[in-house]
């Protein structure tokens, strides 16, 4: 749905002003991905469920790194952003 490929799909999905936005993508990815709108880019996605990141964080877990990818109409990806739980590196 929204343009996602099918092997990023997870477990929550949105469209932020035009963007499609898959799983437990983090403010600072979104709010990059508004301030800078990088041509060709239709969203980003946080395939699987990462400890730490929004919604997963468990006290006294270690969180996980884990990239945001960013992808466009043709499915392509990149990594836009990298985090462990929710502060990026």
């Amino acid at each position: 749905m929204l343009g996602t490929p099918s092997d990023l799909l997870s477990c929550h999905m949105g469209l932020v002003r035009g963007y499609a936005l898959e799983g437990h993508v983090p403010a600072a990815a979104v709010t990059r991905l508004l301030a800078e709108r990088p041509a060709g880019i239709s969203g980003l996605a946080v395939p699987g469920m990462p400890g730490g990141s929004l919604g997963m964080e468990v006290p006294g877990q270690v969180p996980d790194s884990y990239d945001v990818l960013a992808f466009d109409a043709r499915g392509d990806r990149s990594v836009f952003m990298r985090f462990r739980g929710g502060t990026p590196v």
